[in-house]
């Protein structure tokens, strides 16, 4: 039964659903069978030249846009209706008040660090412009007085966070796109339900598409009768298109306040490798231990209470770290930031844009999908061909033959600009990390891709001269030593999936 879900649930599937709908409803036109053909496709074609006429008029990237219109003027019967399930953020008033509000709430509660900024500014102002632009749109401060610890696989990841779970005294928050039942969630839950137990107040919040095929129906319901209080996000947005698309793909643990956690990993057997499924899976996170924490802290809460409507104060959360003597003072400034699918701003996207053109010597990236816009094609080609050492790393085996295709059919285009592609050769790389110039890197949920770019609720660490950027230099370097760096020949090789499939596939990138 979950296979089945899987499948059905898969945008894929339900995108050549349509096309299969449409082509079949032409068939019936042959055979003259239904009496309200003309009207029924008459309206059907004018919704979509009304979805067409939008998104001319609506303000935003040229190139996504157009990604919409292409797949809608193919199929005109149905393609308006395919926007309005995919692309297409309908909030209800209900919702956008309560953003609003907690949007507000998160603003007061990370004021701007003037000092800080100022150390930042003097050391580097064009590292600084990229931190005042979070500030600006993502609303988070820059922080100093934090530890941070990379993490290059789950297992040591998982480890740490058991160990860290079992000191909570307060309070533990878990924000996941996917919970699935096994050996690593077992292990988490036991410990929140000892903590429960201990008066400690835990709270999880998992996106429910993302884990339908992973837990149990009213899996929520089940946390809140362990005393866990739960959020199944989406369940509470009664818009196809926001329980289809706009997912919550964060991945973050807070701990007393003191302690947090975010990366690509997901609370789920394969992350750890205790079972395999696409190879060896390869993923990363990043550890916090200080004063941004209080970030990390803030962003679930306002996720928290755009579902659940309980806290009008987050201090209440925030653990203060002045005159304490558990957190040395660190080198380097750490930034947490997140990105929202129900503004017009794409700030996942952006950090990377703006690491990409301040790279001088390199810029190195890990992401398990590369369907990219023109602008980010093009930063990444500029890149190179100014001299810039550009490396991504994408995986050897996939988890979705059809992405897999796609992010293929981009290899050939960037590595005649001079972009080293590496494909992870022992399995499924799910790491989304990028590092520049041995100075400024991030560590985070965000893919290469228009699902984190434009639909997804995403979050990264942003960081700068900090004691992690080192550890994740000599891991990439240890990737690129166990992967395949792909060449022009094995483009040509491969020339059916990556010149003809994957260029086809193009044309409904924004539903990929």
């Amino acid at each position: 039964m979950k296979k089945i879900l899987h499948i059905i649930l898969n945008r894929v599937f339900i995108t050549a659903l349509i096309v299969l709908i449409q082509v079949g409803f032409f068939l019936l036109e042959l055979f003259k069978w239904g009496n309200h053909y003309v009207e029924i496709a008459t309206v059907l074609k004018l919704l979509s030249v009304c979805v067409v006429l939008y998104l001319i008029w609506k303000p935003g990237n040229p190139a996504v846009k157009l990604a919409w219109i292409v797949p809608i003027m193919l199929f005109p019967l149905f393609g308006g209706i395919l926007y309005l399930a995919f692309g297409h953020v309908i909030i209800s008033k209900k919702l956008r008040g309560r953003m609003q509000e907690t949007e507000e709430l998160m603003k007061k509660s990370l004021p701007v660090n003037d000092t800080v900024m100022d150390k930042v500014e003097i050391q580097n102002p064009t590292v600084a412009n990229q931190m005042k632009y979070l500030r600006k749109y993502a609303f988070t401060p820059v922080w100093e007085n934090t530890d941070t610890i990379y993490y290059a696989d789950g297992l040591p990841f998982w480890k740490k966070l058991l160990e860290d779970m079992e000191k909570a005294e307060h309070f533990i928050f878990l924000e996941f796109f996917i919970l699935s039942e096994g050996t690593m969630w077992d292990e988490i839950l036991q410990i929140l339900e000892r903590k429960v137990k201990q008066g400690v107040e835990v709270r999880l919040i998992y996106d429910d598409v993302g884990s339908v095929w992973g837990l149990p129906k009213h899996y929520n319901q089940m946390m809140e009768a362990k005393g866990i209080k739960c959020v199944a996000f989406n369940k509470l947005i009664p818009f196809m298109t926001i329980i289809l698309n706009n997912r919550d793909h964060r991945k973050i643990v807070v701990i007393d306040g003191k302690v947090g956690y975010t990366g690509g990993i997901n609370l789920a057997d394969e992350y750890i490798n205790y079972i395999t499924l696409h190879g060896y899976w390869k993923d990363a996170g990043i550890r916090l231990e200080g004063e941004a924490v209080w970030s990390l802290t803030a962003m679930f809460l306002q996720m928290w209470n755009m579902s659940r409507d309980t806290d009008k104060d987050y201090f209440a959360y925030r653990y203060d770290f002045a005159g304490k003597d558990e957190i040395v003072a660190k080198s380097g400034f750490v930034q947490p930031y997140g990105d929202t699918p129900f503004d017009d701003e794409t700030v996942g996207e952006n950090v990377y844009l703006n690491m990409i053109g301040y790279a001088q010597k390199y810029i190195y990236v890990y992401t398990p999908y590369l369907i990219t816009d023109n602008e980010m094609n093009t930063a990444l080609k500029l890149a190179a061909k100014r001299g810039v050492d550009v490396r991504i790393v994408t995986p050897g085996i996939p988890d979705k033959k059809t992405i897999y295709w796609l992010t293929q059919s981009s290899y050939q285009n960037l590595l005649e600009a001079g972009v080293k592609i590496y494909q992870y050769t022992p399995g499924f790389i799910h790491s989304k990390c990028v590092l520049c110039d041995d100075e400024i890197a991030t560590v985070g949920t965000i893919n290469f891709d228009y699902r984190s770019f434009y639909h997804h609720f995403e979050c990264g660490v942003f960081m700068y001269q900090t004691e992690s950027i080192p550890v994740l230099k000599q891991d990439m370097e240890e990737t690129f030593a166990v992967s395949e760096e792909i060449t022009l020949e094995w483009c040509k090789k491969k020339f059916m999936k990556t010149n003809v499939i994957g260029p086809i596939l193009k044309l409904f990138s924004p539903l990929l």
